[in-house]
C-alpha cells in the first residue's frame, strides 16, 4: 500500500495524478494492484512505479486504464464507485439471513473429519423438541433481512424428521403471514431418505444438499456409515431429486440437489476421478472445500489434514481440469471460484459467510443448537459442543433478539474480523475481496485476532486468490470464468 507519493524534479510536464490508497502484490513477474473499490490492474514493474509515483498524463493508455477504476485521486467518479462499494457491501445493512436450526446432534455416519459435534444415533437428550424449533423459527423471522434461508443440519437431520417437518410447515406460515421472503434447506446424507419425505420436501420447496467426497472406495473411507453403503445410497437420492428437477410438477419448484466435497489427504492426487463422479451424476457444480481443523478433523488431523500448498495444489489441478472439461462441452463450475470471482469480476456479495469483511458471524448467520443455545456461527456451536462455550451468544427460551445480536461476543467476532484492523491484512492485496474467520483464529491459534504471517487459513486464501487472479490474466481461462458469474 503506497501513499503520498512525490514527484521527480525532471517531470514537471506531467500531469500529476496521485494515487488514493492502493493495495499490491507481486504475482507471476507482474504487479496486481487493488482498492477499496474492488478493481484491479495488472502493472509491469515501469508501470507500478509510475502509478507509486503518482505520475501520467491524460493521454497515457496507463492512465486510461486506471482512471476509471479509481486509481487517480484527482480523477474519482465518485457515483460509480460508491456504487461499485455499495454492491459488494450490501451484507452490511441486511441482518442475519442464514438461520441454521441443528435438529439433532445423532447421527448413523462416522465421518472421518466431521465437524458437526455428531453423536451416536441410539444417544439420548440430543434432539431438538418442538417447542424449541417453533422459538427458533419466531426468533429467525425477527431478522431485519430481507429474506432469511432457514437451513436443517445436524447431525443427520432426518433422524428428528417429525420435528423437522412441523418446522417446515410452521415457517411456511410464517412467511405467509409476515411477508418476509422464505427459503427452506437440508443438509443430509440421504441415508434415511425416503419417497414419502422426498415428496413433502419437493411440495414445501425444500432446496437439498449433501456430501459427495468422489469413487465409492474414496467416499465410503471419508463417510463412513454404520448402516451400509453411504456412496450407493448418496448416488441414489441425487439421481432421484435431479429427475425430479427435470419434470417440474406443476404448483411448486424443485431445486436442484447439490453436493459438498471435503478434501482429505485420501482426496489428493484423485481429482479427475472425483470430478468425473460429479460429472456423471449431472452436477453442474462442484464445491472444492478444504478441511478445517475445528471439532473431530483436530483430533485427526495428523491422518487425514495436509499442508495449504498441498491443498492449493489440489485445488489448482482440479480447476485446471474443470477448465479442461469446459473446453469440451461440459458444463461444471468450482462453487469456490465462482463465489471468489462474483467478488472480483461482479462487485457483488455471493453470500459467502466465510469470506467477508467483518465475517458472516451474526450479521450473516446465526446457528442455533438442538438445545436453543444461539451462536454467531456454526463453527462457534461446533467449538461449544467440544466445551468450549466461549461464542454463545444466547437461548432462544430466555434471551431476546436485541440483546442476543447486540452482545459482547459478537461486537468482538465483527471487531477481529475486521480487515482494515487486521495489521498484515490491512496492507494485502485481497483485502477487498478476503475475509477471516475469528473461531477458526481462537482454534487454532489461541486468539480471536489470530496472527496472520504463520495463519494457515492465510496462506490457503492467499494461494486461491493468485490461482484464480493468474487464470484471468490468461484470456481462454479468463473467458470461460467470467461466464461462470454470468451464470
Amino acid at each position: 500500500m503506497i501513499q503520498n507519493p512525490q514527484k521527480p524534479k525532471n517531470e514537471s510536464k506531467a500531469v500529476k495524478a496521485g494515487p488514493p490508497q492502493f493495495y499490491w502484490r507481486k504475482v507471476g513477474g507482474q504487479y496486481l494492484v487493488t482498492n477499496d473499490f474492488g478493481f484491479h490492474s495488472w502493472l509491469t514493474e515501469t508501470e507500478f512505479k509510475r502509478l507509486s509515483l503518482g505520475l501520467s498524463g491524460k493521454k497515457d493508455k496507463l492512465f486510461e486504464e486506471l482512471a476509471p477504476k479509481g486509481f487517480v485521486r484527482n480523477m474519482l467518479d465518485f457515483a460509480d464507485l460508491a456504487s461499485k462499494w455499495r454492491s459488494k457491501n450490501s451484507h452490511l445493512s441486511a441482518g442475519p439471513g442464514l438461520h441454521i436450526l441443528v435438529t439433532t446432534l445423532r447421527c448413523n455416519h462416522k465421518c472421518v473429519y466431521c465437524q458437526a459435534g455428531a453423536v451416536k444415533k441410539a444417544s439420548s437428550g440430543t434432539e431438538m423438541s418442538w417447542p424449541t424449533a417453533r422459538r427458533c423459527v419466531d426468533f429467525a423471522f425477527q431478522t431485519t433481512a430481507p429474506e432469511l434461508t432457514l437451513e436443517f443440519q445436524g447431525g443427520e437431520p432426518l433422524l428428528n424428521w417429525e420435528v423437522v417437518k412441523k418446522t417446515a410447515v410452521y415457517a411456511r406460515k410464517k412467511e405467509e403471514s409476515t411477508g418476509k421472503a422464505l427459503k427452506l434447506a437440508l443438509v443430509s446424507n440421504f441415508s434415511l431418505m425416503t419417497e414419502e419425505k422426498a415428496a413433502f420436501l419437493l411440495e414445501n420447496e425444500v432446496s437439498l444438499c449433501t456430501s459427495l467426497d468422489g469413487p465409492a472406495d474414496l467416499h465410503n473411507l471419508n463417510r463412513n456409515y454404520l448402516g451400509g453403503n453411504s456412496h450407493a445410497k448418496t448416488r441414489k437420492w441425487l439421481n432421484y431429486f435431479t429427475a425430479k428437477n427435470k419434470k417440474q410438477p406443476a404448483g411448486y419448484r424443485v431445486f436442484k440437489p447439490s453436493a459438498l466435497l471435503t478434501v482429505t489427504r485420501a482426496s489428493l492426487g484423485r481429482h479427475k476421478e472425483i470430478i468425473d463422479e460429479y460429472v456423471g451424476l449431472g452436477l453442474e457444480d462442484i464445491f472444492v472445500r478444504a478441511l478445517s481443523p475445528i471439532g473431530y478433523a483436530k483430533k485427526s488431523w495428523d491422518t487425514i489434514g495436509y499442508s495449504p500448498a498441498e491443498f492449493i495444489a489440489f485445488y489448482a489441478a482440479s480447476l485446471d481440469y474443470i477448465l479442461q472439461l469446459n473446453r469440451k462441452g461440459v458444463q461444471v463450475r468450482e462453487k469456490t471460484a465462482v463465489m471468489l470471482l462474483e467478488k472480483i469480476l461482479a462487485f457483488s456479495e455471493p453470500g459467502y459467510l466465510d469470506v467477508r469483511c467483518p465475517c458472516g458471524a451474526a450479521i450473516g448467520q446465526v446457528a442455533y443448537n438442538c438445545n436453543g443455545d444461539i451462536y454467531p456461527c456454526d463453527e462457534g456451536r461446533m467449538l461449544a459442543w467440544e466445551g468450549d462455550d466461549l461464542f454463545k451468544i444466547g437461548n432462544v427460551s430466555k434471551d431476546s433478539y436485541k440483546k442476543v445480536l447486540s452482545s459482547p461476543v459478537v461486537k468482538s467476532c465483527l471487531m477481529t474480523s475486521e480487515l482494515h484492523l487486521q495489521p498484515e491484512c490491512s496492507r494485502c492485496a485481497y483485502n477487498p475481496y478476503c475475509g477471516v474467520c475469528p473461531v477458526y483464529n481462537y482454534t487454532v491459534q489461541g486468539s480471536l485476532w489470530g496472527n496472520m504471517p504463520s495463519n494457515e487459513r492465510c496462506a490457503l486464501m492467499k494461494g486461491l486468490f493468485d490461482l484464480l487472479f493468474l487464470k484471468l490474466r490468461n484470456p481462454k481461462d479468463r473467458e470461460i470464468l467470467q461466464k461462470w458469474v454470468k451464470k
